[in-house]
């Protein structure tokens, strides 16, 4: 290659070209004088952020959605966001004291983990806490089935939206984190089910698009973030910081299980609660698919990944019972704000269903 050929090579422009707007969805509203500032300052070129800081409640509205928007430059980003804010150091670090905050919020629920924990002890522990429930706090899918209506569905399947969508990419974040092993192994045959074995369309973020469709949602990703309650955001932003942390490999890795050990009964329940509705085989076939799934993953979580994770990397074996004690209380915090606001008459998201924004 000749310098002038080089010096071409050099000059081509780095930005990327603008992609459809569907893509990604634009910055919601903020709730509160941190997400506000924040938003303003991620709608400008990267740069130490200026103005934002400042003490949070951690479970309000404010600092979940502006974790959440830090947290989400880890995934698809933001349409009227540039993706180096990702990596601007002010923005990590503020991502961090807020993940921290989260994370001493819910230690503070879940409770002291004796230690040390040994891989027989870390099972027995994620099997009691999988035989406690569905792992979801009040069985809010033994509702559904039950006393469930459509606008509760479709309700459900909003909140459910914030992580279905990207489901299975939060916890793929732990897999260069993990020794090769059986541990892993067992993680990835987990993370590639959830990916639909690789076939267009059978992810299963993909198949809940399909049920949102089904059920006459806006199938978009972030479509309906202006309108989920800090309580749902929570769910996500523990897995996300969990996810995206060394520190919590275990952690993640103990979500992970649990959340597999007590899917099959919830989701054969929202199977029977969706045809109970609305007749559709289009809208309960993501459900049908966990519940064979996952009959398999609930047995490969325990046996071939948490015993051999915990045996190989025992400085984690902690943290996996953490991660597992986690998930529950940030379930049973959604379960019980749903269940509450349902029993009363009222609607669980921020604004009705009929008045929520979607993104642009």
């Amino acid at each position: 290659m000749d310098a002038g050929s080089r010096r071409a090579v050099i000059d081509l422009p780095l930005d990327p070209p603008p992609e459809p707007p569907t893509l990604r969805p634009s910055l919601p509203p903020g709730r509160g004088p941190l997400s506000s500032r924040l938003f303003a300052e991620l709608k400008r070129p990267p740069g130490p952020l200026a103005g934002v800081a400042g003490p949070v409640d951690i479970w309000g509205e404010d600092a979940q959605l502006a974790l959440y928007a830090c947290l989400e430059l880890r995934y698809r980003g933001w349409s009227d966001v540039d993706p180096d804010w990702e990596v601007e150091p002010s923005l990590v670090a503020l991502q961090a004291r807020l993940g921290r905050a989260l994370v001493k919020a819910v230690a503070a629920e879940v409770g002291p983990v004796a230690r040390p924990v040994s891989p027989n002890a870390v099972r027995a522990e994620l099997e009691r806490l999988a035989g406690g429930g569905d792992g979801e706090g009040p069985s809010l899918s033994g509702w559904m089935e039950a006393e469930g209506e459509l606008a509760h569905l479709r309700e459900f399947a909003i909140h459910r939206s914030a992580y279905q969508l990207k489901e299975a990419d939060p916890h793929t974040y732990a897999l260069p984190r993990l020794s090769s092993g059986r541990a892993k192994a067992a993680y990835i045959e987990i993370q590639a089910d959830e990916y639909g074995e690789g076939a267009p369309g059978e992810a299963h973020q993909d198949l809940f698009a399909d049920t949102m469709e089904a059920l006459g949602l806006d199938a978009r990703y972030g479509a309906y973030l202006d309108a989920l309650p800090a309580v749902t955001l929570a769910t996500v932003n523990l897995l996300s910081v969990f996810g995206t942390s060394r520190r919590w490999l275990g952690a993640c890795v103990g979500h992970l299980a649990l959340f597999e050990m007590t899917s099959v009964g919830p989701m054969g329940r929202y199977a029977a609660a969706v045809r109970r509705l609305t007749g559709s085989e289009a809208a309960a076939r993501f459900y049908d698919v966990h519940v064979v799934a996952d009959d398999h993953h609930q047995r490969l979580a325990v046996e071939q990944m948490v015993v051999p994770f915990a045996a190989a990397e025992p400085d984690q074996a902690r943290g996996v019972v953490f991660g597992a004690r986690a998930l529950a209380v940030v379930e049973g915090r959604l379960a019980d704000h749903l269940l509450a606001h349902w029993r009363e008459g009222r609607s669980s998201l921020r604004r009705p269903l009929a008045e929520a924004r979607l993104a642009a």
